[in-house]
């Protein structure tokens, strides 16, 4: 299984997209927004993948409405993936 471990340090949406592509393995470049991180999570990366968000609401705090938006997706990518796991920590 790959774990893919997200925290508060990470600042904005890009920063947590490329935390995600450097652990996951894809390009962060390919990544400009939500809908292409869905895509490229749901078909481009193998699973099992699971997604731990630390200290998820200090990183809420810090990236408002992104968190929610972020956190939605994974949590719906959960829903649609059997191999995929999304946990706040």
């Amino acid at each position: 299984m790959t774990t893919a471990i997200l925290d508060a340090e990470d600042g904005d949406r890009a920063a947590v997209f490329a935390r995600l592509a450097g652990q996951l393995g894809f390009d962060a470049a390919s990544v400009p927004n939500l809908d292409a991180l869905w895509d490229v999570l749901r078909t481009d990366v193998p699973g099992p993948v699971s997604i731990v968000w630390r200290d998820h609401d200090r990183a809420r705090a810090r990236l408002g409405a992104d968190f929610g938006r972020i956190a939605a997706l994974l949590e719906d990518l959960a829903g649609e993936r059997t191999d995929f796991t999304f946990v706040l920590a």
